[in-house]
This record gives C-alpha cells, sequence and structure tokens, in this order.
C-alpha cells in the first residue's frame, strides 16, 4: 500500500497523527519512500524525533539529518497556503489530521476554528488543483460531532467533509475521502486521561450530564479505519466504524471502581451534545455496508455514477442506541490498559503516546 511512496500526515504531531506514524513505519506494510510530518510545534517534532531515534527498528533510519531520511519533519501550518504548496510538492498520499478539536475552545474562538479546520483542507485542494500536483489520495479526518452538528467544532468538521468531497470535482486526477469517527480513548484531551488525573487527585470526578453517551474506539481503530478507507473508499465516499458506544456516568463508575470518590454534575459546556450521530437518517439513504465499516456515497450526485447503492440503515446510528454495558466496557478499558492502577505509569504513558 506504500510501498515506494511519499506519505503526508499534517498534523502529524498529535495522537493519531504520532500512531499513524508508527503504524505506518512498522512491519505491518511495505516500507513507503519518506513519511512527512508537518506541524506547527517544533517541541512536539523534537520529543518524537527523539522517541524514534530510541526505536532500535528506527536508529539508522531516524536522525537530524531531516532532509535526507525516511521520517522527515516540516514545520509549518496547514493555514498557511504557501507552507501547505511546498510540502505537497512529490507527495503520493496526504492525511489531513490537523484539528482545532476541543469544543469549548472552537466556543470561544469561532473563527480560529474556520482557518484550521475549513481553510486548512481548502489549502490542499487549492495547491493540488492550481499546481496540477500529482497527489493520488487524500484521506480527511473528521468526526461524529460534524453529523447534525450543534457545535462550531462540529461546524466545521461538516464543512471540511464538504470541502474535501468536492475536490474531486475540482481535481479528478485526484482521490479525495473522508473518515467520520467518535471519541478516541486517552487521546490527548479526551475524557479517560481527564478522568484519570481528578481519580488521583482523590476526586470529585465531573460528569455534565447523567444521560450523556459516547463513541469510543482506540487510536490503533482509529488508523485501521483511516487505511481502509485509503484501501476501499470511493472518491468522495465517509468511512465510518462500526464501534460501541457507553454512558459517561458508567465510565466514571467503572473507572472509580471500589474507590470513595464522588461524581460532580456540572451541566453542559458550551456547545456540547449529549448523545452523538455517526449517520444521520438523511444520510442513511446514501449508506452501503462494507463489512467493519458503513461507508455514506458522496451527497454530489455527479460522484455517485459507479456507487451502487442499497440503502442498509433504516435509522440514524447514534451513540444513545444498544449502550455497553458497565461489565463490558471495563472489559474494553482492560482491553487497552486504561483502568486506574492496571498498569505502570510508563506503560500507560506508552499507551497515550
Amino acid at each position: 500500500m506504500f510501498k515506494g511512496k511519499t506519505l503526508l500526515i499534517i498534523g502529524g504531531t498529535g495522537s493519531l497523527g504520532k500512531t499513524l506514524t508508527r503504524r505506518i513505519l512498522s512491519e505491518e506494510h511495505d516500507a513507503p519512500a519518506k513519511l512527512i510530518v508537518l506541524s506547527r510545534d517544533e517541541a512536539k517534532q523534537h520529543q518524537m524525533r527523539i522517541e524514534y531515534e530510541n526505536l532500535p527498528a528506527s536508529t539508522d533510519e531516524v536522525i537530524y539529518n531531516n532532509f535526507k531520511r525516511l521520517l522527515e519533519f516540516r514545520i509549518g501550518d496547514v493555514r498557511d497556503y504557501h507552507t501547505v504548496a511546498s510540502v505537497l510538492q512529490d507527495v503520493d498520499i496526504v492525511f489531513n489530521t490537523a484539528a482545532l478539536k476541543q469544543v469549548p475552545t472552537c466556543e470561544y474562538f469561532p473563527y480560529e476554528a474556520v482557518r484550521t479546520n475549513v481553510t486548512g483542507p481548502e489549502n490542499i485542494i487549492r495547491a493540488v488543483q492550481e499546481l496540477s500536483l500529482n497527489v493520488q489520495t487524500v484521506i480527511g479526518i473528521s468526526t461524529d460531532k460534524a453529523c447534525k452538528p450543534v457545535n462550531v467544532m462540529g461546524m466545521t468538521k461538516a464543512i471540511q467533509e464538504r470541502v474535501i468531497i468536492q475536490g474531486n470535482m475540482l481535481t479528478p486526477r485526484t482521490r479525495f475521502a473522508c473518515v467520520r469517527y467518535g471519541n478516541v480513548l486517552a487521546s490527548r484531551g479526551s475524557v479517560i486521561p481527564l478522568f484519570h488525573e481528578q481519580i488521583k487527585s482523590g476526586g470529585p470526578i465531573t460528569v455534565t450530564t447523567e444521560e450523556m453517551t459516547r463513541f469510543f474506539l482506540g487510536l490503533d481503530q482509529a488508523v485501521d479505519v483511516i487505511f481502509a478507507a485509503l484501501r476501499e473508499a470511493k472518491p468522495g465516499e465517509i468511512y465510518i466504524p462500526k464501534v460501541p458506544s457507553a454512558r459517561i456516568m458508567d465510565l466514571a463508575e467503572v473507572l472509580i471502581g471500589s474507590r470513595n470518590i464522588d461524581i460532580k454534575i456540572t451541566g453542559i459546556r458550551p456547545g456540547e451534545k449529549i448523545h452523538e450521530i455517526l449517520v444521520s437518517e438523511e444520510e442513511s439513504f446514501l449508506t452501503q455496508d462494507r463489512g467493519e465499516y458503513y461507508a455514506i456515497a458522496p451527497i454530489l450526485p455527479e460522484l455517485r455514477d459507479n456507487i451502487p447503492i442499497e440503502r442498509v440503515l433504516n435509522k440514524e446510528y447514534s451513540s444513545r442506541q444498544a449502550t455497553m454495558s458497565q461489565d463490558e466496557l471495563k472489559q474494553l478499558l482492560q482491553s487497552y490498559g486504561l483502568l486506574v492502577g492496571q498498569q505502570s505509569e510508563t506503560n500507560r504513558q506508552e499507551l497515550l503516546r
């Protein structure tokens, strides 16, 4: 899938980007000719470089001779067209993981969310089109919050999906597709690391509302969705994993276990949804079954000409449906080593890298 290709991960120093990098450079697939990580944070890039220097399989490849090595780091921002145009030269596959993703932050700074989540993808498409670049595939990373959005983060991600879908009309030589999924377990800024810290501090655990539910998948599962879309998605499709969901109250109680820690209900945060939706009722008419995934055909009819559609959902796909029991949730957390006290701090940090 990657042999001889040049890959670019935009926003590659985040939780997802680092896991994607690890998977690409593992023996799971043929090695690419080059993997470029573009991000704004030089400190995170430095730390990521040091981590790979300490891995025996990568020591010979990842050194400070940056531009001549397999793993190359570039400082830059997806918001800046000139940076994007420069880094896309000779790139075959693009993964855009750059995002403003914290719901309250996007509510307080909505235009900043627009610049990263909408202008960023538009810069990619514009550069491919205007410079006639030979990029083969662009995969955009979206979120369940983009489905029937009620917050700025979801609204900008919904527009990102439309921008990427429409990119197929502008540059038909390049395939543009998206993946959409829910909360990634233990990713930076997500609920599980927050609950861990609150438990470590003696509580209370803060839950916004007792009814709240969320989809859950691991970082490696998130990468699996990306790889599935890269292998199988047709231009303009949105790939969605079939994943479990749970009540946040159950999550808090499972993590607390037998500890004497209180749960405090704080009220819904700005822009927060009670339940998440991965496929809306309207999108169900365009949704197809792809085994472990659903694929939503593009909304633009010109891109659906060669996609046979047999409706497989008769309602929305929501986190409120078929939530896990506490026992099932506990087993899921155990499988990822995410129960408090289950493993050493060193191992937990390795999991969260």
